[in-house]
């Protein structure tokens, strides 16, 4: 089982992100408990990024809304980096 790190800019933005769309809070505990559990949950749609974010991995919360969470896996750490609206992740 992972364990999630977080860091102080993460705390900062996961507040900020779930302060102004309080109606996800519960999918996003949800995803993280999961997250910890089996990081390889189909739900999950688990995927690594390319590009200039090659390092990072990205899940998403829920699909209508598109949000997804990017992280590194370091053995058996997950330290999450940012949330928000796909694009705006991108």
């Amino acid at each position: 089982m992972a364990k999630i790190i977080y860091t102080e800019s993460y705390i900062k933005r996961a507040r900020k992100f779930i302060g102004q769309h309080p109606e996800i809070l519960s999918q996003y505990e949800k995803m993280l408990k999961l997250l910890e559990l089996n990081p390889s949950h189909p739900s999950l749609r688990l995927h690594k990024l390319k590009g200039r974010l090659e390092k990072l991995y990205s899940v998403s919360v829920n699909i209508s809304y598109m949000i997804c969470i990017d992280f590194v896996i370091e053995e058996d750490k997950i330290i999450p980096i940012d949330i928000g609206k796909h694009d705006d992740v991108y």
